[in-house]
């Protein structure tokens, strides 16, 4: 029964993201795409906004304003309400030229489907949804957003960046890694879900790896030192800001360009992408969210 339960909830996870990536898979560069740019803005803010207010959180490039948009979704008990929050962040962004499915709109689809879930499903503590804008141009938003919540004082219990999630390949070698020993430990199939924290979330990785596999998504975790200088290419998402700022934070991917041969291309499509792969992603980070302590 309880495996029954899974696929139908992975089968309704799939027909929710398949209609969310319909809307957010477009050209939406800040500058060059900025009609698809706003397109995805409201349609993020609407999403949003059926399971409570949306905050603006304004920022300024070159001149212009930007903004990250975010959801706090209360805790099931009241007197957690001042807990230090999960704070789950996904850039909507995408570099010019690409529809940007894997790249991040798969990840903003899971953002929005765990909003969904946490409000029908309250938290053991508070959960903060963020959608970032200008992670292309240098993780812009997140840094941000984190420098105002650390001038403010504000205690995080764990940030994850949600960092492309939906590229899946089953094939032989086909997953590479930015460090030859890195090849020794981990799978050479493309197959898993990565999780990439600094060290003081090693054991909340192993929390959330456990969910996920017990939703049915492979999955390899990755703990690093001196917030990830060591290994360059992990610190190349939302996450990286908030290790910096010396708060605890992961990044959750499908490796980028270490599998995905349509990084950054015109071809990062929806037809691309792996949605059953995505959705037992989605739901193991639903369970491991709501019921994280």
């Amino acid at each position: 029964m309880a495996d029954q339960k899974r696929v139908l909830a992975i089968q309704a996870l799939v027909r929710r993201l398949s209609k969310h990536l319909d809307v957010l898979v477009r050209d939406r560069d800040p500058y060059l795409a900025a009609g698809g740019h706003q397109w995805v803005q409201h349609y993020i803010r609407e999403e949003l906004a059926q399971w409570g207010s949306v905050e603006r959180h304004a920022f300024q490039v070159r001149g212009q304003d930007h903004y990250n948009w975010i959801l706090k979704l209360p805790p099931r008990d009241p007197r957690q309400q001042q807990a230090a929050p999960l704070l789950v962040g996904a850039h909507y962004d995408a570099v010019p030229g690409t529809p940007g499915a894997d790249d991040n709109a798969s990840g903003v689809a899971v953002l929005l489907e765990l909003a969904r879930y946490a409000s029908e499903h309250p938290p053991i503590r508070p959960i903060w949804c963020v959608a970032f804008d200008m992670e292309e141009y240098g993780l812009l938003g997140s840094r941000a957003y984190g420098q105002m919540l650390k001038a403010e004082g504000q205690a995080i219990r764990l940030m994850l960046s949600l960092e492309m999630l939906g590229y899946c390949d089953e094939a032989s070698q086909s997953q590479r890694y930015p460090k030859p020993w890195l090849g020794a430990i981990y799978p050479s199939q493309g197959n898993f879900i990565g999780l990439i924290g600094n060290l003081p979330s090693l054991f909340d990785l192993i929390q959330f790896k456990r969910q996920i596999v017990k939703a049915g998504a492979p999955c390899e975790w990755l703990p690093v030192p001196l917030k990830g200088h060591l290994i360059p290419a992990v610190r190349l998402s939302d996450h990286a800001p908030f290790w910096d700022l010396g708060y605890r934070a992961a990044m959750v991917t499908d490796t980028s360009f270490l599998r995905n041969p349509h990084y950054h291309k015109g071809s990062d499509r929806i037809e691309t992408l792996n949605l059953h792969f995505m959705a037992k992603v989605a739901l193991g980070l639903m369970t491991g969210l709501t019921t994280f302590p």
